[in-house]
């Protein structure tokens, strides 16, 4: 507990507010992890709605938002179109590749990138991120790496608790609590 007061101490404001691009690992993090598996054999994913709320209200901030999973289910580019997310690349080898190429591809650098992952394979990403995230029950290597260990479960709001984070640094998110939130306003 002291030690993740610490971490968010220590997010300077400028690394908050240097964020252009999150990039969302999916299983573990828009979902709790865990695999379901219907009667034809298919995967289906519980993901949690205030993650979701919380990507659109980061979009309608000028943040791009991106999922970068190994998996491929179906549900993982269902859910990114239902979100508006434009990049969705799922099946990743080779994630710090591909982020890399994201970034070349929007013009953003390492500085601008928020990472949010919850597993080993997302350490590997560290060259190309200014800021590593992770929610509370992620691997312990990962935990221990981060620039910021969140305090909610992945699949439990982790990312909506980030994208606060990012809207109060951009003084968006006093507006979004005193007005709400409506789809059509830009």
């Amino acid at each position: 507990m002291i030690r993740q007061l610490l971490q968010r101490t220590l997010l300077r404001r400028r690394d908050l507010a240097a964020i252009e691009l999150l990039v969302c690992d999916v299983d573990g993090v828009l979902t709790d992890g865990g695999l379901h598996y219907d009667e034809q054999g298919q995967v289906v994913k519980r993901f949690d709605v205030r993650d979701g709320l919380a990507i659109r209200m980061l979009q309608r901030a000028g943040i791009e938002v991106a999922f970068l999973s190994g998996g491929r289910s179906g549900a993982i580019e269902q859910r990114a179109r239902h979100l508006h997310v434009n990049h969705c690349l799922v099946g990743v080898g080779d994630k710090l590749s591909a982020l890399r190429q994201l970034q070349a591809s929007l013009q953003l650098e390492r500085q601008q990138t928020a990472f949010i992952g919850d597993d080993l394979n997302d350490l590997t990403v560290r060259p190309a991120t200014g800021l590593l995230i992770c929610p509370a029950d992620g691997a312990r290597g990962l935990r221990r790496q981060a620039d910021w260990v969140l305090r909610r479960r992945g699949g439990d709001g982790a990312v909506r608790e980030l994208a606060e984070a990012l809207l109060l640094q951009r003084g968006l998110l006093q507006s979004l609590n005193r007005e709400g939130w409506r789809e059509g306003n830009a």
